[in-house]
């Protein structure tokens, strides 16, 4: 392994000294992007509305983009985000399935702190050839903190709540991580479920939960509600919401506040919801949620949708994050 101890001579390569050096406060800053894009052939002009807003305070150490019914050339997708990104950063994997992609850049002065990188996938759809719905997951340990993030793609259809379910169950017994990877606390872990088995956990992608409402009622919320404020009022009406509150899917998870307008469905171009004869509701159906294993280890410091980006009919949601590290022990 490139970590080997002897790298560094005498000081550990994964212990405290470093650790503090690179980050006195232990807390590394986690960029995340979630994108259904409608596999969109024409990628946009200009991806720095995705990935480099203007209200940002510093840049960050990770960048981990999950896209679902992803562009047709996921080649072209990854050199795009390494243009946008910038030489300071580097791939440090990526994988897919299908059409969901999942790649994650790295500060490139920090890449001698990651383990090696493992990667699995899930079929959650298996009526066709074509794999558009399941989940990719991509684990690695950095410092002596383990890390899991996984993009997924649920059933679609208003009323599929039970189907999403089961998705979702599929996929934390299904997906097989670590592989060789050691598990940093095992008593913390279970073999049914594979978020138990990190440190800190990111689960984002289109989870196609939709508002339980009438349309008419849902944009007579929305027309009397500033982005910004409090969304509540469309909230209490959110089937992950109370799926979540139930107990019935991602256990022991959290989300952020949600302070944006629903980012489905638009008309491609602009900021009118669908208008087609479907007159789909608009609805919260991308979105980003994590668990930890230490309290308080994952802290929000931003949770929005990305309103620039116009090209296909779901909006990009963005969620920054500065996470807790502990030092490692090199091999």
């Amino acid at each position: 392994s490139f970590l080997e101890g002897s790298l560094l001579g005498s000081g550990a390569l994964l212990g405290a000294e470093e650790l503090d050096r690179y980050f006195p406060n232990r807390r590394v800053g986690i960029y995340i992007a979630t994108w259904n894009m409608q596999g969109e052939k024409g990628l946009p002009a200009n991806l720095d509305d995705l990935l480099l807003p203007t209200d940002s305070e510093f840049a960050q150490d990770f960048y981990i983009i999950g896209v679902q019914e992803g562009c047709p050339d996921r080649r072209e997708w990854e050199t795009r985000l390494q243009e946008t990104l910038g030489p300071y950063y580097v791939m440090l994997y990526a994988a897919s399935h299908g059409v969901l992609y999942l790649t994650v850049f790295v500060r490139r002065d920090l890449i001698w702190f990651c383990s090696e990188v493992e990667h699995a996938t899930v079929t959650t759809r298996i009526i066709s050839q074509i794999k558009t719905k399941g989940a990719v997951g991509i684990a690695f340990t950095f410092f002596g903190t383990s890390f899991l993030f996984i993009t997924s793609h649920f059933t679609s259809g208003d009323a599929k709540v039970y189907e999403r379910i089961l998705d979702y169950n599929k996929i934390v017994e299904a997906l097989a991580l670590p592989k060789g990877l050691p598990d940093t606390n095992p008593y913390r872990s279970t073999p049914s479920d594979v978020t138990t088995r990190f440190d800190q956990v990111f689960w984002f992608g289109d989870f196609n939960f939709r508002l339980g409402k009438a349309r008419v009622d849902v944009e007579t919320i929305i027309n009397r509600t500033v982005v910004g404020c409090d969304m509540g009022s469309l909230l209490e009406h959110d089937q992950l919401y109370k799926e979540m509150k139930d107990g019935s899917i991602f256990k022991g998870f959290q989300e952020a506040p949600i302070h944006f307008f629903p980012t489905y469905k638009f008309d491609v171009g602009c900021d009118i919801y669908d208008t087609t004869s479907k007159q789909r509701t608009p609805s919260y159906t991308d979105r980003i949620v994590f668990r930890n294993r230490h309290a308080d280890d994952i802290k929000v410091v931003k949770y929005t949708s990305c309103s620039g980006i116009k090209t296909s009919d779901h909006r990009p949601v963005i969620g920054v994050f500065q996470v807790k590290l502990r030092p490692g022990r090199d091999k």
